[in-house]
Formats: structure tokens, sequence, C-alpha cells
């Protein structure tokens, strides 16, 4: 038994409290109350806080019991991927992911770069800074991201410290802020009536007024964000396997309720309070509008630390995507060939998302209106691709849960569809993460191919008694087919005819078959079987020269003698014979046999021998 390779499953972070983890995946969700409520306003107006209220029965009713049954079955911080990659396994699974992971990175880096954008907006307008930095929006936003990424490169831990501070004070602020909004509303009841007047006005029924906030509420997406980013750092939630469900369903249960109670009562309090064009561009509430009654109702002395904490936890949103991205990526494209194998590492991950996030930066100019469409479009198609897994595995499972989970993937797939509509640059942008992400997916995994691709090799007793018998090892590779009498006595005289080998001299054939090429690491069993006369050694893998070089290798560690491998040259085209080996893990074996050894062993005089002939 032996280890050929170091691609071994790692945890490298330490373990927290499901709460101070929930604090790391917060401050992207309870972040978005700098400018959810204001949002609200513009696409709904006076609908707001109805809107509002559709949103959160949306979150409660639909992702939350979305993301609860995906943390259930993806427990390792793999997400709705993993189950979409369960439900179609080979290469359409391998493929979906890749596509996906356009979108997932899409909501993530745009969330580090408009959360950046947004808290150097912040800075900006605030009265105390000087009116030359006006000009400075990328800059300042370009050192935002850089300060995150150095926290990142400190280690998690810190990250998570810094996270819990900036929840409980961020939160603690909007309570004071919303206790004395609602005080205020309490204490003049025209308020209430004069919105009530607005609605009857504009609108003849309570029924024309849900239908449009129906209407709107795709608009209002960014509400939703932070449950794909809470299921994918459930790594970091300490316990064993169940303490870690239920720590992961506790986190997402908590935020969102939280953010929901937040959330409508924040859009009660602006739309009452705040006049109509304080929300329009240029407006004093325009991006920040509990900050504007910060100011308004506790003083410029408490505005000025409400906006402190707005442009920390705006700034530091980031991290939460960060953390999804850390623990999202490197599980997926290494395990598949697609990636450098130093991307398992965090450190060097964070350099690439961070250099990442200063080129959208640039590129965008640093401005929030901009990247609003590509967030929200990562956003909602992650959401539904959750909703669709789920569904999918209760369908699988024979649950009536089915139904439900149905309802809501027609329910998210409606907000998509009208935000792509609204907003197509965000569909656009999101390819361009997908091209990317699969461009440079199957040239990694074409030039990763000859690698040994071989993580362990175990033997069972009668494998391991052929070996231990053989005088010398000499391997006839054998593509199996009907495996009768016939096809090994036919192999045996082959043997003979063209490397002069006796079965006397102890002949050993090895039968390797491919299940599922579209996997690139494995573990090797070893299984000896005699059949006809001959002994024959079984061994399943994602492609056949790899396994071939691996066994060769182990076999020479093992015994400490150099085996021999016997082949036949393949006829046809070899470009044709290099496409069936890069998908169907097979093609023109000896040569790339030999290739995978070549690379594996340097020392010609130590490397098992091939035999073509």
């Amino acid at each position: 038994m032996k280890t050929l390779g170091p691609h071994r499953e790692e945890t490298p972070h330490k373990q927290h409290a499901w709460w101070q983890v929930m604090c790391l995946t917060g401050v992207d969700y309870f972040s978005t109350l700098g400018y959810q409520p204001g949002i609200a306003a513009l696409a709904a107006g006076t609908l707001s806080p109805i809107a509002t209220l559709l949103l959160v029965a949306l979150t409660l009713f639909g992702a939350l019991p979305t993301y609860r049954a995906v943390a259930k079955e993806s427990p390792n911080g793999l997400g709705s991927l993993s189950m979409l990659e369960s439900l179609l396994p080979g290469w359409r699974g391998k493929l979906l992911v890749l596509f996906l992971l356009g979108f997932v990175a899409t909501a993530f880096i745009v969330t580090i770069t408009l959360s950046a954008a947004d808290a150097t907006a912040h800075i900006l307008h605030n009265p105390f800074v000087p009116e030359f930095w006006q000009s400075w929006q990328v800059p300042v936003t370009l050192a935002l991201i850089a300060a995150l990424g150095a926290v990142f490169l400190l280690g998690f831990s810190e990250a998570i410290s810094i996270a819990v501070v900036l929840v409980a004070v961020y939160l603690v602020l909007n309570v004071v802020v919303l206790a004395v909004a609602v005080q205020h509303i309490i204490a003049d009841p025209g308020l209430i009536a004069g919105w009530q007047s607005k609605l009857t006005a504009d609108y003849s029924s309570p029924i024309a007024m849900i239908a449009m906030s129906l209407y709107v509420m795709p608009k209002l997406a960014l509400g939703l964000s932070g449950f794909e980013t809470g299921v994918a750092v459930m790594p970091l939630v300490e316990g064993n396997l169940t303490e870690r469900i239920k720590g992961a369903k506790k986190l997402l249960t908590t935020a969102a309720l939280i953010m929901s109670g937040f959330l409508v009562t924040s859009s009660f309090a602006t739309t009452l309070l705040i006049p109509e064009q304080e929300f329009a561009e240029g407006g004093q509430a325009n991006g920040r509008a509990l900050a504007y009654l910060a100011h308004g109702y506790l003083g410029d002395w408490f505005g000025t630390a409400y906006d402190i904490s707005t442009i920390a936890i705006l700034w530091f949103a980031g991290a939460s995507a960060m953390a999804g991205l850390l623990n999202i990526v490197p599980r997926y494209l290494p395990r598949y060939g697609m990636a450098p194998d130093w991307s398992r590492a965090a450190r060097p991950m964070v350099l690439v998302f961070t250099i990442i996030s200063f080129a959208i930066t640039v590129f965008f100019g640093a401005d929030v209106e901009s990247q609003g469409g590509a967030y929200a479009t990562g956003v909602l198609a992650l959401i539904l691709s959750a909703a669709v897994a789920v569904t999918l595995s209760a369908w699988k499972n024979g649950r009536k849960a089915a139904i439900p989970f149905g309802i809501i993937t027609l329910i998210f797939a409606y907000a998509t569809v009208a935000n792509i509509i609204e907003r197509p640059d965000g569909l656009v942008i999101a390819f361009f993460f997908v091209l990317a992400i699969v461009a440079t997916s199957l040239v990694s995994r074409a030039t990763r191919s000859t690698e040994l691709r071989v993580t362990r090799i175990t033997m069972d007793d009668q494998a391991r008694c052929f070996i231990n018998e053989a005088a010398e090892i000499h391997l006839i590779a054998n593509e199996p087919n009907e495996r009768d009498c016939k096809e090994y006595v036919d192999k045996a005289r082959e043997a003979w005819e063209r490397h002069r080998l006796r079965c006397t001299e102890g002949l050993l054939f090895l039968e390797v078959t491919v299940p599922d090429a579209s996997e690139f690491e494995t573990e090797l069993r070893v299984i000896g079987e005699e059949r006809c006369g001959f002994r024959i050694l079984r061994v399943e893998s994602p492609s056949i020269p790899n396994a071939i070089a691996a066994i060769l290798l182990y076999l020479r560690d093992q015994t400490g003698k150099l085996p021999n491998v016997y082949f036949h040259w393949a006829e046809g085209n070899p470009i044709g014979a290099l496409l069936r080996y890069l998908v169907f893990g097979g093609g023109d074996v000896p040569p790339l046999t030999r290739e995978v050894l070549r690379q594996a062993e340097a020392d010609i005089e130590n490397r098992p021998r091939v035999h073509v002939g």
C-alpha cells in the first residue's frame, strides 16, 4: 500500500462556532442594508414595503428551505454544485459545474468589487472628506480590495474575528436608527395615513398592488445575497458532520430571520420618513437611506459613526465572497485536473482573486450601478441552481417535497429571467466568466493529462499472491471484450509471436476499464482473478495509460523488480487517438503510457520497460 501523490483532501482552516461563521457570511448579507432600502424605494416607490414583504416571504419560504436542504445534502462546503454534479455524472455534470462556476465567480467577485466601490462612494461623499478626493474613486476602491486580500493572507481566523466585531456594531447601530425611526412614525399617525392615501390613489385594489410588487421584486434581488456563501463556508463550522449540518442550518435560519426583520422595518421607515426626491440620483438618501435617517434624527456625530460602520461592513462584505471562493473553486477545478495543484492552497488563490478584482474594478471604473446587473444575475442564477438541485434530489428520492421545491424553482426562474430582461449586461458578464473558466479549465486538463493522476494503490490478496509468485514481472495489456478462453489464448499466442514470451514465464494479463473518464485523480484497487488458466489483474480507472504507468511504478517500488508491460500498436488517426485519450481515457495507449512514465521517473534505468510489437 502506497500513496503516489499529494492530492489528499485537506481542511487547513480553523473551525469556529456557527454564530461566528454567520458573521463572516453575514457581512455580505447584512451589508445590503446600506443600499437595499434605497433600491426598493426607487424600484417600487410607495409599494416598497409591500414589495419588500414579498421578498422576505420568498426568503423565508423559498431560499431558506432550499439552502437548508442543500446544507443537509452537501455539508462539505460544495453547495448546490456538488448536488448537481452527483445527479448528472460524467462529463455532463462537470461541464454544468464549470458553467455554474462562472456564475459563482460573477456573484462572488462582483460582491468584492461592488461592495468596495460602494464603501468608496460613502467615503468620498462624506462632508468631512476633501473635495479633491472625488476623482479618486478607482484608487481608493483598489486600496480597499488590497486591504481585504491582505486580511485573508493573514488567515481565516483573523477574518472571522474582524467580521464578528463589524457585524455586531453595525446591527446595534441599525437597531438604534430603526427604533428612533419607528418612534417618530408612531408619534405621527399622519405618516401612515398619508402613505395609505398614496397607495389607494395610485392603485385600484390590493390585487393591483401585489401584482405590481411582484413585477418589481426581481429588482430587489440583492436582498437575497448570502445564502450560497452560507453553505460554502460550512467547513468552517466546528463539530463533526452532524453538528456541522445543524450549525449551518442555525446559521442560515438566524441570518435570514435577522435580515428579514431589518428589511421590513427599514423599508417602512424609509418610505414613510424620507421624501421621494431624496432617493433619486443626487439626493441625500441615494444609496444611503438609513444613513440619511441616522443623520436626520440622531445628529451628525451619531450619523458619522453610522457612516464609518457602514463603510467598514461594505468593504468587508467581500470577505464572505472571498471565503466562498476559497472553499468552492479549489474543491472543483484541481479535482477535475483543470487547475494547477497549487490552486488548492488558500494564499495563492487569494492573490489570484484579488488581481481579478483589480481588473474588474478598473474595467468598470469602480462604478456601483454598472456592476449591479452582473451581481443580481449571479445571485439569482446560484439560487435557481440550488432550487433545481434540491427539486431533482427530492424527486429522485420519491419525496413529496419535490412539489413545493418545484414551485420555488419556478418562482426563482421567473425572477432570474425578469432580471436578465431588465439588465442583460449581467448575463453578458456572467458568460464572460463562464467562457474564461471553461476555456482555461479545458486547456489545463489537456496539459495535465499525462500526470500520474493516481493518489493511492491497493491490491487484494489474490493479486498480491500473483505478484509475489512471479520471478519476473511481465504484464500483457489487454482490452477486455468477451473475456472468454479464446480471447486469452489468442492474446498469449500474440505475446509469443511478437515478444517471444512463454506462458511458463509467469505472464500476467492487466485489464483496465474506464467507468468515468471525466474524473481526473483516482485511487486504484487491483483485483486478482484466475480465468481459463490465466492470471489476470483487473482495475478501474478514468484513464488507461495513467493507470498502467502507476501500477508499474507501484510494483517496482513494492518488489524491487523492474516490471515490463507489452502492447501492440494501435491503428487509426493519431489526432483522433489523442482526443479519445483526453475525453474517453483510452486512445493510443502504448506511447501515452511511456510518456506518463517518462514524466514520473526521470531515471531511465529505473523506469519500467514498455514493449510494443
